[in-house]
Parts: structure tokens; sequence; C-alpha cells
């Protein structure tokens, strides 16, 4: 059986999949940290244990990500966009529009029958546009980032925020705890606040059916049923959503391999 790997190191967590005829062998998600090569190193080391695998029974690794340079033993780089595309197309095949919530970006992509991405938006440089977003959120009403989504959906008076940007939108949310409004309350708007932009961005690029939701911010159930208000459709959602453009590296490990290196 030939192994192959894919590492996606990403700015706020670092992704490894193991796959063998074309089949998900094991996984790991963890934090990325200061050091990309160290993370790169555990997030495969605990990955090929889950896997009861070394290093040397890889045939073939992609790297991928913001410290992709840092995976030292790597056969090579690939473009996020790419892996992406195929990693969304391996789970869902009917899928022609995918969003990906990352924690420093969103993008969204339109992909075509065969798992290419022929065209791509990037969110703004700007927290507001991102899962960072939330993880500032979280700090701010002093919750768990994966209770966000669960609590938002229990709101019953959703505070609408007058601004997009992350920084004032802390400052706004400061204000609000401090007036007395619900968390859950103030979560179910700046879900609101952050799906909107993602509609703009879907809606400019042209969605078209099937549309999934990929990224750490899938994860966020809250989130997701904004975003499913804002666009009007139901959104595909991967049972584990942060793994999928690593999963797309690694797929494209096994065409390497296929191909002869």
């Amino acid at each position: 059986m030939v192994y192959v790997a894919g590492i996606d190191i990403g700015s706020a967590f670092s992704k490894a999949v193991v796959m063998a005829e074309n089949k998900i062998i094991a996984y790991q998600v963890l934090p990325s940290g200061g050091n990309y090569k160290l993370t790169a190193e555990q997030v495969t080391e605990k990955t090929l244990t889950k896997a009861k695998l070394s290093l040397k029974d890889i045939a073939y690794t992609v790297a991928i990500g913001y410290g992709a340079a840092s995976v030292s033993f790597s056969s090579e780089t690939a473009s996020d966009i790419s892996c992406l595309a195929r990693g969304v197309y391996y789970l869902f095949p009917n899928a022609r529009t995918a969003i990906d919530i990352g924690g420093q970006f969103t993008r969204v992509l339109k992909l075509d029958g065969r798992g290419k991405a022929t065209s791509f938006l990037l969110s703004e440089k700007c927290a507001a546009g991102s899962g960072r977003f939330l993880q500032v959120i979280a700090r701010v009403l002093q919750i768990d980032l994966e209770d966000i989504g669960e609590l938002s959906l229990k709101s019953k008076n959703r505070v609408d925020f007058n601004t997009g940007c992350a920084v004032f939108a802390e400052s706004e949310a400061v204000s609000r705890v401090a007036e007395g409004a619900a968390k859950e309350d103030i979560l179910a708007g700046l879900h609101r606040t952050l799906a909107a932009k993602i509609q703009t961005m879907v809606e400019r690029l042209g969605i078209e059916p099937d549309c999934a939701v990929v990224g750490g911010g899938a994860k966020d159930i809250g989130l997701v049923r904004s975003i499913e208000a804002g666009l009007a459709c139901k959104l595909l959602v991967p049972d584990e959503p942060q793994i999928v453009a690593a999963l797309g590296a690694a797929l494209l490990a096994g065409e390497k391999v296929a191909k002869g290196g």
C-alpha cells in the first residue's frame, strides 16, 4: 500500500492528512504556535502515530499554507486554492461554490465539474472577514470559542452592530456587555456581521449550487446558519472542516505518485 500526506500549516492551525488508495487513513489538527517548523513535525508525527506509520513509509508529501516552506520533509509545496478545491470536490463532488473561513482570511471559490478552481475571491486584510474575528469576540465575552455557535442560536433579541471593522466591533461588544446585553444576542449580531461580509463575496463571485463551507469557521453552527439565512440556501459542511485543504494536498500527492512522482 502506498501512503501519501498533505500538510497545511496555517496562521492559526496546522493540519495533516495521511491517505492510501484515495482513502483517509488518519488526520490531526494542532494550533500553529510561533514555530512552524516544530508544529509541522508535531502534527505530522501525531498523524503518523494514529496511522501506525513512520515518515519513511510516506511516498510523497505536499505542503501548503502560510508556513509551507517550514515543512522541511515535504516533497513539494503547492497552491492553497488548488488543494482546497481538490479537497472540497473529494468530499462533495456536486459542489460548485466553496466558502473557506480560515483564521486569517475568508476565501470563496467557484469549482468546475473536475474539482478545479475556476475563480476565487479573498477577503481583505481585516480580522472581521475571517475566523480571527470570532476568536477576538470569544475573549471579550470570556467564553470558549467552541461554545460560540450553540450559544448564539439561543438568541431572542439579536444585537446589530454598526461597524464591520473588528477593532470597532470589539469596542462595541464591550459596550453592549456593559449595557447588559445577553452574550447570545451579541454573538448572533456578530455572526450576522461576518455572514454579511461573506455573503457579499459570494454574490460578487456568483453563487452556484451546491455550496460548501469549510475551514475553522465552518465549525461554528451559528455562523453557518447565519450565512445560510443570508444566501437562502443550505450549506454542505464536512465532518471535519479544518482538514479540507490538507486533504486536497494529500490527494495531489497521490496524483504525483500515480504519475511517477
